[in-house]
């Protein structure tokens, strides 16, 4: 199925998204704390869930055509149950019974069984009558504006019985069925629309929503088949790399590539992102550069010298009405090799391609300095480093401290367990650090696809969030190191972090040098906008959380904390080294010399996750409000 222009409901969804998101910024800078009940759902949710699904054992499959039709010809095929969902399509669909997922208890597994034959019956209306009911009120392909003079003529019409009638209070919806009923009055087998006295264009988009109701094997208008798949830029590639495109897509295996190259159309709906922060960018912006360029590597194919075609991108983002799609030139593509085409990097093989393929990838993120890591490091730490140079060029409001932030939050990711994870408590949420723990998560995304572009050079698993990303143990470390939080403390007070820590830190600052981009030190301690400056300052411990009922230093003394000398700048810490993840005088704070020469901690330290770790923690995830 071709892909469809921004419908008006979905624009309306995304539009009120965006207020939602908006509130939360709001709250989140009024009170220091998330809402009860956020109306937002996580960054990437939709980009990384099959791959975690797949991870499982679960079959999974991504639509090529409208998602809704998938699900109920699925349904209808392998004659489910029923559909949970939330989508009144599914009711007019003649497809397995439609159950609502709002309705359903979780401990007792019931739910509401919505019946097509009863709502026919209250409408009084017949069952091919339910698919033209639902698309004079609008749906995903009719929009409601193409309708309203029928729905308006339905109104006064239903009105004249019916003078108390209100359409904002479910009315519509009888008021349209009444008319309907009034046109046809017999049951018909195929509707005819000539009574609706429409133009010839209302009239074949009419036609084409009441197709989309159509499962395979069910009657029809005779009309062009709106479910065929029409790959748009086959002049660009060959019929090989369409096909595996479509495979990769289907067993979500991929990620954008089946967009823009059998669709010509990549989308990307909201992200947690302040609208009144107008230092940091916006996903779209900042990511904008890496797309083009891998727009550029997947459409030019070194013997095609045809301009190539422009992407359309439907990108959620502040200031963005979604009236029109943003139209993207791809960007000029110059490999380091005499040949580049799509075909020899997805099926060639041998140690050229291997390393064509690498350096394809790293030159989607414009870093290809950081080529000389692979292989050193684990690939996940790789895509951090990648990521994080990648924004600090984007954005000139990146700071050293917020490096450090997503840096030493990766290195400890793989020693922490999930119950440690849950249990970092936070004195105070910064809208800051959230819109940054969202940018980082929508990078991994566009790594992902870079990866797909390029012939999968890496393993589609070091992409996901859960392996170097946690939403509340990155909140942490954000406050921490924008509180001049020493590097060692950074690290958990672990000695083969901070020496890890500190070689991949250096090496995106040479990164950036060598750009002419020099990362600064600019603290941003968190402020809330309804306190004066002397209630500003939470109370926070140096190791990510104070314990309550704590009364100054005399009570963490009592407690077996000490001070140290001048040197240690005046902090805390514990006698007690059975405490886990606290220094204890008896370790070494400074790696061995053998840690030194290499630049890297021992290879155990690097490649060990912790054992008790979860695989997986979507984020940025909402951490525990303070106080809740």
């Amino acid at each position: 199925m071709q892909p469809k222009q921004q419908t008006t409901l979905a624009t309306r969804r995304r539009c009120r998204v965006t207020k939602d998101v908006a509130k939360i910024f709001c709250h989140i800078k009024m009170h220091g704390k998330q809402p009860v009940s956020p109306s937002c759902l996580p960054s990437g949710l939709a980009t990384f869930t099959p791959f975690a699904l797949k991870s499982l054992g679960q079959k999974v499959f991504c639509s090529v055509q409208e998602a809704d039709y998938e699900i109920a010809s699925y349904a209808l095929r392998e004659e489910c149950i029923g559909i949970l969902g939330l989508d009144s399509d599914f009711i007019i669909y003649d497809s397995a019974p439609y159950l609502s997922v709002t309705k359903l208890h979780m401990d007792t597994l019931t739910t509401v069984k919505y019946d097509r034959q009863k709502l026919c019956q209250k409408l009084e209306l017949s069952l091919p009558q339910l698919p033209l009911l639902a698309c004079i009120l609008g749906n995903d392909v009719v929009s409601e504006e193409q309708m309203k003079h029928i729905r308006n003529t339905a109104i006064e019409t239903y009105r004249k019985g019916n003078p108390a009638s209100n359409p904002q209070d479910g009315h519509m919806v009888l008021a349209v069925s009444h008319y309907l009923k009034s046109m046809w009055s017999g049951v018909e087998e195929e509707l005819d629309l000539s009574p609706l006295n429409l133009s010839a264009a209302d009239k074949e988009v009419l036609k084409m929503g009441i197709c989309f109701y159509s499962l395979p094997g069910q009657k029809t208008f005779q009309s062009n088949d709106s479910h065929t798949f029409l790959p748009a830029f086959k002049k660009y590639v060959s019929p090989e790399v369409l096909e595996s495109c479509r495979e990769t897509h289907i067993t979500a295996e991929g990620f954008m590539v089946y967009g823009v190259l059998c669709e010509g159309v990549l989308e990307c709906s909201n992200s947690l992102e302040d609208e009144d922060d107008k230092e940091l960018l916006p996903q779209a912006v900042v990511y904008k550069p890496c797309r083009r360029r891998m727009y550029g590597l997947l459409l030019q194919d070194s013997g095609n010298d045809d301009e190539l075609p422009v992407i359309k991108e439907w990108f959620v983002y502040p200031g963005n009405p979604l009236k029109q799609p943003d139209l993207v030139q791809p960007a000029t593509v110059s490999l380091k090799c005499s040949q580049h085409n799509l075909d020899l990097l997805w099926f060639g093989s041998g140690p050229e391609v291997s390393s064509l393929r690498l350096h394809s990838f790293f030159f989607i993120f414009d870093c290809q300095e950081l080529s000389e890591l692979h292989g050193d490091i684990e690939d996940s730490l790789l895509a951090t480093v990648c990521v994080v140079t990648y924004m600090v060029l984007q954005v000139p409001a990146l700071s050293l401290e917020d490096v450090d932030a997503y840096l030493c939050q990766a290195v400890c990711l793989r020693l922490k367990s999930s119950q440690e994870l849950q249990q970092i408590e936070l004195p105070v949420l910064s809208s800051r650090a959230v819109q940054l723990g969202c940018l980082y998560v929508r990078g991994l995304g566009h790594l992902l696809g870079a990866n797909c572009a390029s012939g999968s050079p890496l393993v589609c698993e070091a992409f996901m969030p859960w392996q170097s990303f946690d939403g509340r143990l990155f909140h942490s470390k954000y406050l921490l190191s924008h509180s001049n939080t020493e590097r060692l403390v950074l690290v958990d007070n672990n000695a083969s972090s901070l020496s890890l820590f500190d070689t991949l830190r250096q090496k995106i600052i040479e990164v950036c040098e060598s750009k002419s981009r020099v990362l600064q030190s600019r603290p941003k301690p968190c402020q809330l906008a309804n306190r004066s400056p002397n209630e500003q300052r939470p109370s926070w411990g140096r190791f990510g959380h104070q314990p309550t009922g704590w009364r100054g230093r005399g009570e963490m003394r009592r407690r077996g904390w000490t001070k140290r000398g001048e040197s240690e700048r005046g902090h805390y810490y514990h006698h007690r080294h059975d405490r886990p993840g606290h220094f204890s005088p008896q370790s070494s704070p400074y790696p061995s010399d053998g840690d030194q020469q290499s630049g890297f901690p021992p290879h155990q330290s690097r490649s060990r996750p912790h054992p008790r770790r979860g695989r997986y923690q979507m984020a940025p995830r909402w951490p525990p409000a303070p106080g809740n």
